[in-house]
């Protein structure tokens, strides 16, 4: 891109795109400087500061979309036609600055010395937020999302998921990689586009910390029981031969639906062709089916979690975390004092009870064939 900031395109097999790519003429500004992390003592997580964020678009005009190809009256962030496109956010939460290579000097003041370093106590600590955020682009469209795609597309994105998890994780000072998508504005979506983002952090984020706690207590094959547990139960909404998605036993939201694979891996990158080619049409199929539930698209976050880059690789097993704040139709779950403020959830409806509107309004979807 004009500023220096990494832009890949991905294409369809059957794309009716050639293999040229415009250049990014635009006037090159300076890239906001990698923020700082500060550790809070009381839980040991740490927080990033990233004002540069405040500058990012805000709900703006179909003619105005940044992720929309370029046109002389929109200076959009990709300078050509494109299937699938990813690129460094212009506002990152973390990044541009990497921590050092061994034997390197390092690209970002004050980087975090590796995960020990991360863990020590003490006050005032701070670090600065090296890793990489990048937007993932589903589609050219002005509005959609992953659930919109074709099977094609899709299939196309999940690759794009996979290469860039292992690009980013082979970073240094990169300790976990996270693809997701925001839907709605119900969420805080401010960009209509279809698009997601991945993450790549300096540390391993407090609720996968909190997963490696479990394994540790519940033991190494906790994933292959879990899905063994969630396969003999009702809650199971759609089963493949390499995935199967269902409402959780303690499931906390309104709507929540978790989707495994059936043998261990780590990531997306771990994943064979043939797991890639089922999750396509077989996620799809499930987000179809949580738009089904009302008359209006549902509003959800869809988090794929993954095992940290450096530990836990043999027992924390990629898996996708959806959940949705809408309890009804004109009804959303807002976070109060119970769950915001102690993190002691409350759920509103039974998960028994979720699974089978989810499982009906699934079944109502065609098997996704194009």
């Amino acid at each position: 891109m004009a500023d220096g900031r990494a832009l890949i395109y991905y294409d369809d097999p059957d794309t009716t795109l050639g293999p040229d790519r415009a250049v990014d003429a635009r006037e090159a500004f300076a890239r906001p400087e990698t923020a700082t992390m500060r550790r809070d003592p009381l839980t040991g997580d740490w927080v990033s500061i990233a004002a540069a964020r405040q500058n990012r678009a805000f709900l703006p005009p179909a003619e105005l979309d940044p992720l929309a190809p370029q046109t002389p009256t929109n200076p959009s962030e990709i300078p050509s036609r494109y299937d699938v496109a990813v690129f460094e956010n212009k506002s990152p939460s973390f990044g541009p600055a990497l921590a050092a290579a061994q034997g390197d000097a390092p690209s970002g003041a004050d980087a975090p010395q590796g995960l020990d370093d991360l863990d020590a106590p003490g006050l005032g600590r701070t670090r600065t937020s090296v890793g990489r955020c990048e937007v993932v682009c589903f589609s050219p469209e002005h509005s959609g999302s992953f659930g919109t795609q074709s099977r094609t597309r899709a299939r196309t994105v999940i690759e794009a998921w996979a290469d860039r998890t292992a690009a980013l994780s082979a970073l240094p000072g990169v300790e976990q990689v996270f693809p997701f998508e925001n839907r709605g504005e119900a969420i805080g979506v401010t960009l209509a586009h279809p698009h997601g983002q991945i993450y790549a952090y300096p540390y391993i984020t407090p609720r996968t910390m909190s997963l490696l706690a479990s394994i540790d207590r519940e033991g190494p094959d906790l994933f292959a029981r879990i899905l063994e547990f969630e396969q003999g139960s009702g809650r199971v909404i759609l089963t493949g031969q390499h995935w199967t998605a269902f409402v959780p036993f303690a499931a906390r939201w309104p709507l929540e639906v978790h989707l495994m694979p059936h043998r261990h891996v780590p990531d997306l990158a771990a994943t064979t062709p043939e797991e890639r080619d089922e999750l396509a049409p077989l996620y799809l199929r499930l987000l179809r089916g949580v738009d089904a539930l009302y008359d209006s698209p549902t509003p959800y976050i869809a988090a794929w979690h993954q095992a940290p880059v450096h530990r836990g690789r043999d027992t924390a097993r990629l898996h996708l975390q959806l959940t949705s704040p809408r309890r009804a139709a004109d009804k959303l779950k807002f976070l109060a004092g119970s769950e915001a403020a102690m993190g002691a959830w409350i759920g509103d409806i039974p998960p028994e009870t979720s699974a089978a509107r989810l499982r009906d309004a699934v079944a109502s979807i065609p098997e996704v064939t194009e």
